[in-house]
């Protein structure tokens, strides 16, 4: 199976990757600081948690790949990512603010202080299972296309509420199409899907929260 994962992401891979190379469009990150204001309310604010479908911190973008936020943002624009907020903000950017937005975001990270946690049994078996460093390589921060996320040290209630939303069918307001990611997340129950979703909670992240200044209370 591990095997067959393994050729399955590499064929996509070579194929996303040309695409995403061929209709990139140059972001700017300085005009892209002008154009964070639907963002700041929710990614702007440390430890803030969406209520909707349920309690969970929002994720931190600060340090994620630039391709990845505009892949992401086209996702939730034509529907392939369902949530009513982040498709509404979505609709209102042309390809030419998300390339902005996200190159503002991704020239925020932060150093990496040391090396890669080490995963105890179970979950290197889950990990094995899933192959997931196929993708986002070892630690979870070195994917092997830009078009997909970096993931150590994010929120691990965010990134089990992800996974599962991979394993969501037929409804309206919630879920995500992939059909690479949503064969790996049907693979596990969800248990192990928060088991995972701690273990990636754990490792030293590059990105974080870019605070704006009128969040940071209490400071002059």
């Amino acid at each position: 199976m591990i095997k067959t994962w393994t050729t399955v992401l590499a064929v996509v891979v070579a194929s996303v990757t040309g695409m995403a190379n061929a209709q990139a469009v140059k972001g700017d990150a300085k005009a892209g600081e002008g154009k964070v204001a639907m963002c700041i309310g929710c990614h702007g604010i440390p430890g803030y948690q969406a209520s909707f479908p349920e309690v969970y911190k929002v994720p931190m973008i600060g340090g994620q790949n630039e391709v990845y936020i505009v892949s992401a943002l086209n996702a939730y624009k034509k529907g392939e990512r369902k949530h009513p907020t982040m498709r509404g903000i979505a609709d209102s950017l042309s390809d030419q603010d998300m390339a902005d937005v996200a190159a503002f975001y991704a020239g925020h990270g932060k150093t990496k202080d040391g090396k890669p946690k080490e995963a105890n049994a179970a979950v290197t078996a889950l990990l094995q299972k899933g192959a997931c460093f196929s993708c986002h390589g070892e630690g979870f921060s070195k994917p092997i296309d830009p078009s997909y996320p970096k993931v150590a040290g994010q929120y691990s209630d965010y990134v089990f509420r992800a996974l599962q939303s991979y394993k969501t069918e037929n409804n309206p307001l919630i879920g995500r199409s992939n059909g690479v990611m949503a064969g790996i997340a049907k693979q596990f129950k969800n248990d192990e899907l928060q088991q995972l979703a701690k273990y990636i909670g754990t490792l030293d992240s590059e990105m974080q929260v870019v605070a704006q200044p009128h969040f940071r209370f209490g400071q002059k």
